[in-house]
């Protein structure tokens, strides 16, 4: 069975890197059309702004979701560093995976709550008439995705990335 949740975690981390290397290439070459479009032809595109932001968006919350899956977001480690006792170092990796568990799982219950909104009262970019949904998959992806990491560090005692650990492996 681990082997299987193995194999999918690989599956999905190619997916997300793809999706990474996409919507990069979609913003930047977006924006640069912009800015020629606009102030070198000084002619405005319609659209564009909007699809720079959704690619923009889809770029920031799947970057969040692969952070959260190699457990690399950003961590004060000043206190873990001071923690000499393994006992009290996985204690403090406890700590910090509930800590997680429980910003994800309010980050799920807002991202439901604006699907449900979304869905009732269905909204779309002035433009392109894109329906927001696009954009606000992101977010819901990345809520559900980095909750179900947090759960995964919160069973493996992996809550962040411990500079000690990658010494001594």
């Amino acid at each position: 069975m681990r082997a299987f949740w193995t194999q999918l975690d690989k599956w999905f981390a190619v997916i997300l890197e793809n999706m990474v290397l996409l919507t990069s290439a979609a913003v930047a070459g977006l924006v640069f059309f912009q800015v020629i479009t606009r102030y070198v032809l000084e002619i405005s595109v319609i659209g564009l702004d909007e699809l720079a932001l959704i690619s923009a968006m889809w770029l920031y919350m799947t970057g969040a979701l692969i952070a959260s899956r190699r457990a690399e977001h950003l961590v004060v480690d000043f206190l873990p560093q001071q923690i000499k006792s393994s006992f009290w170092q996985k204690c403090h990796q406890k700590v910090i995976a509930l800590i997680m568990v429980s910003t994800c799982a309010f980050f799920v219950y807002l991202s439901w709550r604006m699907l449900s909104f979304a869905i009732r009262r269905p909204q779309y970019t002035e433009g392109l008439d894109i329906p927001q949904l696009v954009a606000q998959g992101a977010i819901i992806l990345a809520s559900v995705g980095c909750f179900l990491y947090a759960l995964r560090d919160l069973f493996t005692g992996r809550a962040c990335h411990n500079v000690k650990e990658a010494e001594e492996e």
